[in-house]
């Protein structure tokens, strides 16, 4: 029987890995817990032991090749006397297997490479498809642009991992698809013919929806009958979330290939299911969905005028309901005086900028300031997986960026507690400038540990933010101004005072934890000798 060996998942917010060694290739034999590969990562460098004893009959991808989690990279035999090469009939290949696994038998020569929707962001689940910038026929250059993304984070160009033909387009704009469904694929070898590059190259958008390229070895369970059905991570998250049990799944008729659950039949068994759902497990920490409105819709007249929300605004909404719902948001606000910084900057901005070549701002101090207390209470940087606490080694910490004409995004500083204050600023200039030119990568939005944002810009006091899930804190300043502070000497004075907003998840961090991070944060802006830093 063969067995689908898919890169793992070597911790949270990994989406990747690379291969840099095999220890096994076609035909050599091993044994249950015996080194198969070695993979790397960004944070871990991990020996992969092998799940079976058997006979590896296929290695999908070399070494240094860079794979998604949950793609296929390998197939071993428990059979000895296996075949090696080749993949199991259509057949029997389950529900969900990549096209890797399922016979279709490309054209001698074919080099085709499918291209998946890509993970725009920790915790994003799909994507909306708003441009093509190639259609069938065209050709692609590496890097060229292929197509435009919006999810309610990010709006992307997507750039083409090789250069070749464009054989296929498998979704329309305006369509939104699940993370890991393949959505075009790309001919390298221009000596094969347009559109004969292999079987799947006359598929249909309908058809490619039951085609994900990162669902191997997903899940399984059995129905009454005792048939074996396997369903994507995707339904799996999905149902966790909402507490609907594997045996509730085998009762959803699955409108995909060969009957595979997908989101929309989910969704639609979700809306169907009655106000008696089934007990949920303890680990699930995710609310049910909240309950429509009976509030009549509004009509069009010539005093009302209705319009659909966009894709990214109706995502925004749903996260918002989504966090509001998982976390008990609780807001500590104090004010900081921020009049030697203001006169510290005074004297320094144009220095800084010659240095530099971009501004000094107030961010970039309260930045660092974040920083030191996230290292003082470790607490607030962590995450809650259902009855567990998860606490992270790395501050990552996410800035939230105004975009003319696309809102708010969030990209992260990653390792920011390795920063000193200017490599803090340097790596916020850095992200802002990819972001105003709607250039950053995945990488650039996800992993974050804790946010800022900074509605002081927009000219207002004070702000209760919404919690950035799964992170379990998020800090917001407003505007600064002068006021009349009477002084510890009873003295009156005109100082520069701000407004500062520590939100945080009741459920792990308490009123005296998170007033005591707001202290620490405040205390730091207040008594730092800044000239020391720079």
């Amino acid at each position: 029987m063969r067995h689908e060996i898919v890169m793992p998942q070597m911790g949270e917010s990994i989406t990747n890995g690379t291969i840099t060694k095999w220890h096994k290739q076609p035909g050599d034999m091993v044994e249950i817990d015996e080194i198969l590969l070695e993979i790397s990562t960004d944070k871990v460098e991990s020996e992969i032991p092998s799940p079976i004893a058997g006979k590896v009959v296929e290695v999908i991808y070399p070494e240094g090749d860079t794979i998604d989690v949950g793609i296929l990279i390998a197939v071993i035999d428990d059979d000895a006397n296996a075949t090696v090469g080749g993949s199991a009939p259509a057949a029997s290949a389950p529900a969900g297997a990549p096209a890797s696994s399922v016979s279709a038998t490309p054209v001698a020569g074919s080099e085709r490479m499918d291209v998946v929707m890509p993970q725009m962001g920790e915790s994003i689940t799909n994507g909306t498809i708003t441009k093509w910038h190639k259609q069938p026929g065209d050709m692609v250059e590496i890097d060229e642009i292929l197509l435009e993304i919006s999810t309610d984070k990010v709006e992307s160009e997507i750039p083409s991992p090789v250069a070749g033909r464009v054989e296929e387009v498998l979704f329309a704009e305006g369509e939104t698809i699940d993370v890991g469904i393949k959505i075009a694929s790309i001919e390298q070898n221009l000596d094969v013919p347009f559109g004969q590059s292999g079987a799947a190259a006359t598929s249909t958008p309908a058809q490619a929806t039951s085609t994900p390229a990162a669902t191997t070895q997903a899940p399984a369970a059995s129905t009454n009958s005792g048939e074996r059905r396997f369903y994507t991570p995707l339904v799996k998250a999905l149902a966790t979330k909402h507490g609907v049990a594997l045996s509730e799944l085998a009762n959803i008729s699955g409108s995909g290939a060969a009957g595979r659950v997908n989101k929309a039949d989910f969704m639609n068994f979700l809306n169907n299911r009655g106000s008696a759902p089934a007990a949920r497990p303890a680990a699930a920490s995710a609310p049910a969905a909240p309950v429509k409105s009976s509030v009549p819709a509004f009509s069009s007249t010539d005093r009302v005028e209705i319009v659909p929300m966009d894709n990214m605004r109706k995502a925004i909404a749903k996260n918002m309901i989504a966090s509001k719902m998982t976390s008990p948001h609780v807001n500590s606000i104090d004010e900081t005086d921020m009049t030697n910084i203001f006169k510290f900057r005074e004297g320094f901005k144009n220095e800084f900028k010659k240095q530099e070549g971009f501004s000094l701002t107030y961010t970039h101090f309260i930045l660092y300031a974040l920083v030191q207390a996230l290292k003082e209470f470790p607490v607030v940087n962590a995450s809650i997986d259902g009855d567990n606490i998860v606490y992270k080694k790395d501050v990552n910490l996410g800035c939230a960026v105004a975009v003319p004409g696309n809102g708010l995004v969030v990209p992260v500083i990653k390792g920011a507690d390795n920063l000193n204050i200017r490599g803090i600023a340097r790596k916020l200039d850095e992200l802002v400038q990819k972001a105003r030119a709607k250039k950053l990568t995945m990488d650039d939005m996800s992993g974050g540990t804790y946010t800022f944002t900074n509605n002081g810009s927009f000219g207002i006091l004070a702000a209760t933010p919404v919690i950035l899930q799964p992170q379990l804190a998020i800090f917001c300043v407003g505007t600064m101004k002068k006021r009349p502070i009477v002084t510890e000497d009873d003295a009156i004075a005109i100082r520069q005072m701000m407004y500062a907003t520590h939100t945080y998840d009741h459920r792990l961090i308490d009123g005296e934890v998170g007033s005591k991070f707001l202290r620490h944060v405040i205390n730091t802006l207040e008594t730092t000798d800044w000239a020391q830093l720079f």
